[in-house]
């Protein structure tokens, strides 16, 4: 059993883009991180599964994803050091989490529930499966990403926890998301 890294405190936005495979997660949170001149954290998966794929030629498995959680988790506290005001997250052990549930048969390793229900966001981006299709080694439901969405959206509206929808292409997606933003901050207030 994978020990649970512990989330490092931090005043900073941590916002999670969140939401079934190939719909811009990492674009976005690359050009969220350029607007706002700040960091953001890489998917850790995808480096870890990539690697085992081309070695081994097998997808991810039950036994992967407490290391996954774990992984994005370090990664996460090392670009707190760096971060200004806002962290961009390409994931989280919420993402995990569904992706277990729906992969495994209603799944998921109690390691990874603890870490779900202890780490700690501020603002989800539910991304719609609104874009093209891109094939990789990693990527396996390209037509269940209405259902994938609507399992990532279940948990959100299960834990009460803040989000908006994004949608759109390229520049529009972008500008989706900081009117999204913008309005969150000012909810704040």
């Amino acid at each position: 059993m994978e020990k649970m890294v512990q989330q490092s405190p931090s005043d900073l936005h941590r916002i999670v883009l969140y939401g079934p495979e190939s719909t811009g997660k990492t674009s976005l949170a690359k050009a969220l991180a350029a607007h706002f001149q700040t960091e953001w954290v890489p998917e850790f998966a995808r480096d870890f599964l990539q690697a085992k794929w081309d070695r081994e030629k097998l997808p991810c498995s039950l036994e992967d994803l407490p290391h996954i959680v774990a992984g994005q988790m370090q990664s996460e506290n090392e670009c707190l050091t760096k971060a200004q005001h806002w962290l961009f997250c390409d994931t989280n052990a919420l993402v995990t989490q569904v992706w277990s549930e729906t992969h495994f048969n209603g799944y998921c390793a109690p390691e990874i529930l603890l870490a779900a229900n202890t780490y700690h966001y501020d603002f989800y981006l539910l991304m719609q499966p609104d874009l093209p299709w891109v094939k990789d080694d990693l990527r396996d439901r390209p037509q269940a990403r209405e259902e994938m969405y609507r399992s990532f959206e279940q948990q959100l509206i299960r834990r009460n926890l803040p989000y908006a929808t994004i949608k759109g292409r390229d520049q529009k997606r972008l500008q989706n998301t900081l009117e999204a933003l913008k309005n969150w901050e000012n909810a704040l207030r």
